[in-house]
């Protein structure tokens, strides 16, 4: 985690597993700490590890099996489905709000250039 960072630490610690599962330094399947065993080896609060862990499993890119844990799904279908999912709702809004293609394309353009280059 990057202290000095603006964007909070769930988010990092969101981001970080994200990465790594489709990348696929984290293997379909791998089990995950706990929330508060990974809270404890990073120096965060459970409810921080916690947070992380339901918005990855929101995204899909992990899976809660009750007592046997959390393990690393097979997330690039569904954060794919999502992305297309979530593409096609903006681009229906846009043209609703009268933005023309190169309006829309670049409020996406601002967008991904905030969330990828922070």
């Amino acid at each position: 985690m990057d202290a000095g960072s603006t964007t909070h630490p769930y988010e990092q610690l969101r981001a970080q597993i994200s990465e790594r599962a489709r990348s696929g330094e984290l293997p379909v399947g791998y089990k995950l700490p706990t929330v508060r065993g990974l809270a404890e080896d990073l120096g965060l609060a459970a409810n921080t590890v916690a947070k992380a862990y339901k918005a990855l499993e929101s995204d899909g890119v992990i899976e809660t099996r009750g007592r046997n844990g959390t393990f690393v799904a097979a997330a690039s279908d569904a954060a794919s489905r999502l992305a297309a999912t979530s593409a096609a709702t903006y681009a229906t809004e846009a043209h609703r709000l009268g933005l023309s293609r190169e309006e829309a394309d670049a409020a996406v353009r601002d967008a991904l250039r905030a969330a990828y280059d922070d």
